[in-house]
């Protein structure tokens, strides 16, 4: 884990050493004034010499510049250091989560990763910063006030080291309780994002059906849940304070009565004495500072845990030593395809699959819900990979192929369609960056959008809000079929993606697809009779298996599931999965 999180402080590295070498001269600074400030007491306040006085005095103030400055400094290249760390971290973060197939998505929630990019982040950033400058700082200021201390009074000085002992326990135990809940807390932060996420995309669905009540028992129900993570863990971290300001004034007391006394028997001299209770402060306030970034720490270390999991994760899907460039055709081949979505899955989603799909032709997919009909299509642009058998397209094994070039040429128009905030005409050009605004438009014409796009004041520079809300389902349906039609793909696949228009539109959209793509692959899975019977083959899925194949005629003739969804949705009563 720690490789992986300093490998992120690629650019900033000298910003990282710098910092630590500010501090530590800003500490040499602070430890030479205290002997300072006691020379002049001692050398001469109490020996009536001016000079002395005048002399000292200027190297105090020159110690104390150069200290401000070094501060100064340590705080800038700190906070390019710590923001630089950030800012490497969600960048790899992000382009690892690009890299994720589905089956490593699923292994994530999404409010999951947003926190993860978000407040774990934020926390490894405050924390290194404590790191590079406080704890640095802290450390080397305990050691030098240590040495000067038993330099000065090594009677005195065992006072020192006998708090920092007894307040390092204390700490120990503190934080090793505080760890463990802050471990637990970050997992509820996922909890209350997902919440936020769902009810905030979900907002129409929640009015609808009256149940902005249940919604705001759920937040706050996971609300609560992180309040009291919180909660138990900072009573654990609050008893920090009392125990050091305890430990604070009774060193002070001790060094004053001890100090005073050695001070009437000759032992000492009053200068030292005051230098003495500095470096006691110094001491005690170091130790303060490192019990700070020991908490930060052990808050941050659920976080980092959580984000190097992120960046380690490796995609289960890669491309082969020496990939395919190139797509012949749009020919597909299933052989004893057998898939599960988890490895050693105990069930089969798919059994034994056997097809033979010649380039240019129309398949159209139909099942019951829960028949694997999507899963099916997935394996062919190689979202997923077979557990057992292959998947061919051009002749060629899937896995073989450059996965860009492969899904460059299968084009899928999915279940949940999605458009990004922007105009139409950039949302189309996701298809293809290079797009001219004719290709657009003829893509458009060819998913029956040209239509509803011209009526917009605005037309192809119209601008879609973030989802898609400001365009109907239908018309949201066919902007995504004319944005993989923008890929000019050698295999289409339409996953359930006419269901929200009416028949009309949607056998128009088909009779443009036979007459427009004559040489495309189109593979359409549909719910309903009349998007498929049209097709060259007609696959019927139940249960993850092809339980018939052949033209729509055919499957009327010898398949029972096909006629039966045939008489059902033709005669206007009865349930499609029944």
């Amino acid at each position: 884990m720690l490789k992986t999180l300093m490998e992120q402080l690629k650019g900033y590295r000298k910003d990282s050493i710098l910092t630590p070498c500010f501090m530590v001269l800003e500490v040499i600074m602070e430890m030479i004034i205290p002997l300072l400030m006691a020379s002049i007491i001692d050398n001469g306040v109490e020996v009536g010499n001016i000079q002395h006085i005048y002399k000292t005095g200027v190297f105090m103030v020159v110690a104390a510049a150069i200290g401000l400055m070094a501060g100064i400094m340590g705080g800038k290249y700190g906070a390019r250091a710590s923001a630089g760390f950030a800012r490497n971290l969600r960048k790899s973060m992000y382009e690892n989560i690009q890299t994720f197939s589905f089956a490593n998505i699923d292994k994530f929630s999404t409010a999951g990763l947003v926190t993860r990019m978000t407040t774990d982040v934020t926390n490894l950033q405050n924390a290194y910063q404590m790191m590079l400058r406080m704890c640095i700082r802290a450390f080397f200021s305990l050691i030098c006030a240590m040495a000067m201390s038993f330099f000065i009074s090594a009677r005195l000085a065992s006072i020192y080291l006998i708090a920092v002992i007894i307040l390092a326990s204390i700490l120990a135990v503190i934080i090793h309780f505080a760890t463990r809940y802050f471990g637990q807390v970050f997992p509820k932060y996922d909890d209350l994002n997902e919440s936020v996420q769902e009810n905030v995309s979900a907002i129409r669905v929640v009015k609808a059906f009256v149940r902005e009540d249940y919604e705001r028992a759920r937040f706050t129900k996971a609300s609560n849940n992180l309040y009291n993570m919180f909660v138990k863990a900072e009573k654990i971290i609050s008893l920090n304070a009392p125990i050091m300001m305890a430990t604070v004034y009774t060193c002070i007391m001790l060094i004053s009565w001890v100090g005073a006394k050695l001070i009437v028997q000759s032992q000492l001299e009053t200068g030292q004495l005051m230098s003495l209770l500095t470096y006691c402060m110094n001491i005690l306030m170091s130790l303060m500072m490192l019990s700070m970034v020991f908490v930060m720490i052990s808050m941050s270390t659920a976080s980092a845990k959580r984000i190097a999991e992120v960046l380690e994760e490796k995609s289960t899907l890669t491309n082969p030593e020496n990939p395919e460039m190139e797509v012949p055709d749009g020919s597909i081949i299933f052989e004893h395809v057998k898939f599960g979505y988890h490895e050693g899955a105990e069930k089969w989603v798919l059994k034994d699959i056997n097809l033979d799909i010649r380039s240019g032709e129309t398949v159209g997919i139909i099942g019951g819900t829960g028949s694997s009909k999507t899963s099916l299509a997935n394996l062919i642009s190689r979202i997923y990979d077979v557990s057992e058998g292959s998947v061919k397209v051009g002749g060629k094994d899937v896995r073989s192929y450059d996965m860009e070039i492969l899904r460059n040429q299968v084009a899928v128009v999915l279940q949940k369609n999605v458009l990004f905030s922007g105009t139409i005409l950039e949302n189309l050009r996701w298809g293809n960056p290079d797009a001219s605004r004719e290709e657009c438009i003829r893509a458009c014409k060819l998913a029956c959008a040209d239509e509803f796009v011209e009526s917009f004041p605005d037309g192809y520079d119209t601008y879609i809000e973030q989802g898609g809300t400001n365009v109907s389902g239908g018309q949201k349906q066919r902007l995504c079929i004319a944005r993989a039609l923008l890929k000019k793909p050698k295999i289409l696949i339409l996953d359930d993606s006419t269901s929200a228009v009416d028949t009309a539109t949607d056998a128009r959209i088909r009779r443009a697809f036979q007459e427009e793509i004559p040489g495309t692959t189109k593979i359409i899975i549909a719910q309903r009779i009349s998007s498929v019977e049209s097709a060259d083959h007609i696959i019927v899925m139940e249960n993850g298996e092809i339980n018939g194949y052949g033209t729509h005629q055919e499957l009327l003739a010898k398949n029972e599931i096909y006629k039966d969804i045939y008489e059902s949705q033709t005669s206007g009563s009865g349930d499609f999965d029944q």
